[in-house]
Order: structure tokens, then C-alpha cells, then sequence
């Protein structure tokens, strides 16, 4: 097995042969808004383990992103989380004033964000037209400077400023994110 070295350029690819509609769009959506962003491309990285020597290449931290959706399945999350945190179901449901939380399924994924498990990301909110996922982030990503996330792909990472994301992705698409601050350890 070979092994695809990354490369890391600057705004979105000049060939766009093999890439997925969503992914372009995403960059199209970045490109429009002005949003200034380095992308990785790279070998699958659909957890976090995989996502660790593309921080490093980038220089930024990649958030860990999780669909979750409640008992009745009428009230679907995105999760924006630090990826070395360990996510407890219990602290984001108490968190949000919710019944307990579990994980959304690949199709209830592919349906609302045109995304598949490993691809994640709040680029996939441009495709919620409908607005049926509320975005929700830790509050420490806040701090950040920039945030890497997948561009509804995993074979690709791009960073952006978390403020562009904050003031001009998000507002863009007519997202107004529910800040939470998850604890660190399980209390």
C-alpha cells in the first residue's frame, strides 16, 4: 500500500476532476464570501487519530463534528467539538435543556447535510436549506484562531480563520450557532 504524500495549497484546486459536487461547492461558497482558507488534501481521515499530521502540515487544530438528534428523531445537532475532548452525551443534552441525545445515522446524515460519516463538517450547513440542523459549538473552539474541517470530504481539510467562519461563513447561510462549554472530564 502506498502511501499519498499531503499537499497543502493556498484557496481551491485548479483540477477539479474526482472531486464530489459538495465538496466544490464548498469552495465556491468560501471563494464567494471572500474567506481566505489553506487546503490540505490527503489521504481518507474520517477520525480524529487520522487528522493529527494534518494539523500539524496546516498549523491549526481540526474540530471534531458530531450529528446528533434526539429520541424522536425531530431535532438533529451538529456538535463543533475539540477533538481531543471525549464527548458525554449527558453533559450536551443538559447543556441544550434536552432529553437525551444520540448519534444521528449516515442516512438521516446524507439526507440533511449531503455528507457521509468521516465527512462531517459546518460546510455541510450549506446544504440545510431547510435549517432542520442547529449548529452547536464548544465553547473553547471560540478561542481558536483558526479551525481546520473537512470540505464535505474527508480526502480533503481546509483553515479557515474562526472568525470568518463565526462572522461571515455562519451568518452567510443564516446560521446562528447555540454556544455550550462541555467540561473536560466526566463529572
Amino acid at each position: 500500500m502506498t502511501c499519498t504524500p499531503m499537499v497543502i495549497e493556498h484557496g481551491a484546486p485548479r483540477e477539479t476532476a474526482g472531486r464530489s459536487v459538495q465538496e466544490l461547492a464548498c469552495y465556491q461558497t468560501l471563494d464567494r464570501l471572500g474567506i481566505d482558507y489553506l487546503r490540505a488534501d490527503h489521504e481518507s481521515a474520517a477520525t480524529m487519530e487520522l487528522c493529527r499530521s494534518i494539523e500539524t502540515g496546516l498549523g491549526c487544530p481540526i474540530c471534531k463534528n458530531l450529528l446528533l438528534t434526539n429520541r424522536q428523531q425531530t431535532d438533529f445537532y451538529l456538535l463543533m467539538m475539540d477533538g481531543q475532548k471525549v464527548f458525554k452525551t449527558k453533559h450536551l443534552s443538559k447543556a441544550l435543556g434536552c432529553a437525551r441525545l444520540s448519534f444521528a445515522s449516515p442516512e438521516q446524515m446524507q439526507a440533511l447535510l449531503d455528507v457521509t460519516p468521516g465527512s462531517l463538517t459546518p460546510l455541510g450547513l450549506l446544504h440545510d436549506e431547510a435549517h432542520r440542523v442547529r449548529l452547536v459549538i464548544d465553547q473553547p473552539l471560540l478561542s481558536w484562531p483558526r479551525i481546520g474541517v473537512h470540505p464535505c470530504r474527508n480526502t480533503s481539510t481546509v483553515a479557515l480563520e474562526t472568525r470568518d467562519l463565526l462572522e461571515r461563513l455562519l451568518p452567510a447561510l443564516g446560521v446562528t450557532p447555540t454556544v455550550v462549554c462541555l467540561p473536560e472530564e466526566d463529572a
